[in-house]
């Protein structure tokens, strides 16, 4: 079969990496791709967000499965055109994608459907909004209620600050039209995990568990990235945390889809926090997460594409999912900069003299006059697996260390907090 995946990071060069394993398929394009992905697949001069053109490549070359990886082409409603055509395509539609495309859609449907979740309040009025801040308590969350490439959650430590992002976000529009209205929520404290589930109209099943970083710095220092690193399992995932977060989360979200007669086919990312209260939910996202893509993909035996067409069909209940028991790290190697400005075109050395059961998945690269050079915030995701997370961090920081590029960063804690010893 011929497979095209849309979009162009590390988690759709783990996707097009995991594909290119399996049997049945034959040809991968990616549009737009990157240097990694060239590896693995055709890429296209294609933007991720230009859907008339897509769709048109799509039915030109009678591409079998389109799998749609970023939130941007979800939001504006890829799915719903690709099958008005008669293509199959992997991904909810429109009116689901909601659930990541405003903020205040998805609390809304939390609290309908008695989803444990932080309280809130959104707001249009800037000066409302200020008049009422304290009332949060401190610290607190500001996120904007739009698409914000995963930096629009901020968490003031008091009044000033907090006023200070407001206007950032509303006045000043840091995040474009996405924080015309903002959701306000009291901060909760716990543990950050998060569950990748495969959803149909009558099924959800979790994927392996995964802990993402967010922070750029050690210790969950620092401003909110797309993510820092992962590793699979979560240290935090009981079996009897596995079994509450099914009653109280799973089950109650894919009983909303049904209520709200959502036509829900596709991945679904939930962020939790773990509090003393136990689990409640942080955010929906209606795509694999990244880099959490990276070490739970790296982990999955089954076809990926077999389970994508079985949940295309209704039919995810007939399928067996199974994964390595081995556990898997991502670390990210990110610009010097990032998350705020950085410089792209940075030349990257040493890939070529890592480890064998390595597996470097190219987030923003590219190639210039046959150098790979940097072409974007996060660069590299460098990952592998082990009998437990921590020989596997030990492997990825040993490796680290062959690589270099001007500015290069990167977190020494993802996995064990004794990695820092290590570089």
């Amino acid at each position: 079969m011929k497979i095209l995946i849309i979009g162009g990071g590390g988690r759709e060069h783990a996707i097009a990496w995991k594909l290119n394993s399996e049997d049945n398929v034959k040809k991968i394009y990616c549009a737009p791709g990157n240097a990694g992905i060239a590896q693995v697949a055709e890429c296209l001069n294609i933007n991720d967000d230009n859907i008339e053109e897509l769709l048109n490549f799509a039915k030109l070359n009678e591409i079998d499965l389109t799998i749609v990886g970023p939130e941007v082409p979800l939001v504006k409603g890829i799915v719903d055109q690709f099958e008005k055509e008669g293509m199959k395509i992997f991904g909810p539609n429109k009116e689901c994608s909601q659930l990541e495309g405003s903020k205040a859609f998805s609390k809304e449907f939390m609290i309908r459907h008695d989803i444990p979740t932080a309280k809130y309040k959104e707001y249009t009025n800037i000066d409302e909004a200020i008049s009422e801040i304290d009332s949060f308590g401190y610290p607190v969350v500001i996120k904007a209620d739009g698409l914000a490439a995963g930096k629009g959650v901020v968490i003031p430590q008091n009044k000033e600050e907090a006023i200070n992002t407001l206007h950032e976000m509303m006045s000043d529009k840091k995040f474009g039209t996405a924080g015309d209205k903002i959701v306000v929520e009291e901060f909760l404290t716990g543990i950050e995990t998060s569950i990748l589930a495969f959803v149909d109209n009558n099924t959800i099943v979790p994927m392996v568990s995964a802990k993402d970083h967010k922070k750029i710095y050690n210790n969950e220092q620092g401003p909110n990235t797309g993510g820092m690193g992962t590793f699979s399992p979560s240290e935090i995932c009981t079996n009897e945390l596995a079994k509450a977060i099914e009653e109280t989360v799973l089950t109650k979200t894919l009983d909303g889809f049904k209520k709200d007669g959502l036509d829900y086919n596709g991945i679904l990312f939930i962020g939790l926090m773990i509090t003393e209260e136990g689990a409640k939910v942080l955010e929906y996202n209606v795509r694999f997460g990244d880099p959490e893509t990276q070490s739970v993909l790296f982990r999955l035996e089954t076809d990926l594409h077999e389970i994508m067409e079985a949940i295309l069909d209704n039919k995810l209940n007939e399928i067996e999912i199974k994964y390595k028991k081995e556990e898997a790290v991502c670390v990210m190697l990110t610009s010097g900069g990032y998350p705020e400005s950085y410089e792209n075109g940075k030349i990257i050395e040493g890939l070529n003299e890592l480890d064998e059961d390595i597996v470097v998945f190219h987030s923003g690269t590219k190639m210039i006059n046959n150098n790979l050079v940097t072409n974007g915030g996060r660069v590299l995701g460098i990952t592998t697996s082990a009998e437990n997370v921590e020989d596997a961090a030990i492997k990825i920081y040993k490796n680290i260390n062959k690589i270099n590029f001007e500015g290069m960063h990167y977190r020494t804690d993802i996995g064990i907090q004794s990695c820092v010893e290590l570089v």
